[in-house]
């Protein structure tokens, strides 16, 4: 049922994004470091789909950003989203790269402690992805002014238990700022994925069941 959904939301999409905007049209303050689109990702290479390294949301979801963006800058800090929509062809290329054995180029980087034969059954990829559907970002809290990232314990897409939000391991600090980041979105509408620090769904969804393939461009969202 999943793979006929994801063949609607293809054909839906087309080679465009209806009711979706750039994030920078709704909040240009948001730093933006959309990971795909370039080769400092755990493929190696720039991922199918990602034509441009811009975040592309469904409307509700980018102006819930704004939101949660002006709360935390009077605090002194701000947001940095490393993904947003992902098309169903990336979704496709990160199963294919976890099904080649043969690829251990960022084992120590980004799964040192797991097996990748398991990245598959264990749920760090996975053959659906809510991104597809234009209401879930990957993001992390920045200090402003300058823009350095926070400590959050692991990097962006760390595969291993220590991502998990609530996981104490990681220390007090980069706790407490992951703490400050699920607060500040969950404030918002948004809600955190446990096994994913970073991962925050905007409920409710702009588009529940469908899963989009178009590319991730400006021009994708009628520019």
């Amino acid at each position: 049922m999943q793979a006929v959904v994801a063949l609607l939301g293809a054909l839906l999409g087309g080679s465009s994004g209806p009711g979706f905007v750039a994030l920078s049209d709704v909040d240009a303050t948001i730093v933006q470091d959309v990971r795909y689109a370039s080769a400092r990702n755990f493929t190696g290479r720039p991922v199918a789909g990602y034509e441009e390294p811009v975040c592309l949301l469904a409307r509700p979801a980018a102006e819930a950003l704004r939101r949660a963006q002006r709360q935390l800058s009077r605090r002194g800090y701000g947001l940095l989203v490393y993904d947003c929509y992902r098309p169903q062809r990336a979704v496709d290329a990160f199963v294919r790269w976890a099904g080649d054995a043969g690829d251990q180029s960022a084992k120590a980087e980004y799964y040192p402690r797991v097996d990748k034969a398991r990245l598959i059954p264990e749920g760090y990829i996975a053959p659906m992805s809510g991104h597809s559907r234009g209401s879930t970002v990957d993001v992390t809290l920045v200090a402003l002014p300058g823009g350095r990232a926070l400590d959050m314990g692991t990097r962006f897409d760390f595969f291993d238990p220590l991502s998990h939000t609530d996981d104490p391991r990681v220390g007090v600090r980069a706790h407490a700022n992951r703490e400050l980041l699920g607060r500040a979105l969950a404030a918002q509408g948004f809600v955190n994925l446990p096994e994913e620090w970073w991962h925050f769904t905007y409920r409710p969804e702009a588009f529940p069941d469908t899963y989009f393939d178009f590319p991730v461009s400006i021009a994708s969202v009628g520019h």
